[in-house]
């Protein structure tokens, strides 16, 4: 069964100003999911980098990696295999990070494996919004394309282009298979 769903709200989660705007164009072959999972997976880790960020200005980088390697463990589908991330500011020749020790030195640095990862999360993100173009739903896995704005402690926002994949795990929980981020490209 196809069906196309047309959507436009915008819905009223917070954690301070933070807002997620659903998709314009759902497309849900059938399945499980929901597009309410798939929105809440996204605010889920839009909070833990928020969280992450706000936990190393208070705590630090031990209390930051420690809760970054518990972010990942339980959004992330590691343990079902290697994860397609291609974070933002990641360069060659570590631009994929396929495991999860990968995936901490890219959201807190501090690794020697990833001496040139200073620490996306620790930049100081207080606010985030997520604007999908588009979600995909077929079975047991959704895609979604869109914007990620995310303001910093100076004021200023950094919005990127944004592709997730997701796969429901064997206790039907979202996990994070694709994470796909880059600035927009610009002439």
């Amino acid at each position: 069964m196809f069906k196309t769903l047309i959507t436009g709200a915008v819905l009223g989660l917070s954690v301070g100003a933070v807002s997620l705007a659903s998709a314009n164009n759902v497309t849900h072959l059938g399945g499980d999911i929901t597009e309410e999972q798939v929105l809440a997976a996204q605010q889920a880790w839009g909070e833990a980098l928020v969280n992450i960020a706000n936990t190393y200005e208070s705590d630090g980088i031990e209390a930051a990696s420690e809760l970054a390697q518990s972010v990942i463990e339980s959004a992330y589908g590691y343990e079902m295999g290697p994860v397609l991330f291609k974070p933002t500011l990641a360069a060659a020749p570590q631009t994929f990070r396929t495991t999860p020790e990968g995936a901490l030195a890219y959201f807190v640095g501090h690794s020697d494996e990833f001496p040139n990862d200073s620490g996306f999360a620790l930049k100081g993100w207080q606010e985030f919004t997520i604007d999908n173009a588009a979600i995909f739903i077929s079975g047991d896995t959704a895609m979604t394309v869109g914007n990620v704005s995310i303001l910093d402690s100076e004021g200023n926002t950094t919005t990127v282009d944004k592709s997730w994949g997701y796969q429901l795990d064997d206790e039907g929980q979202l996990r994070i298979v694709l994470h796909h981020s880059s600035l927009p490209f610009t002439e």
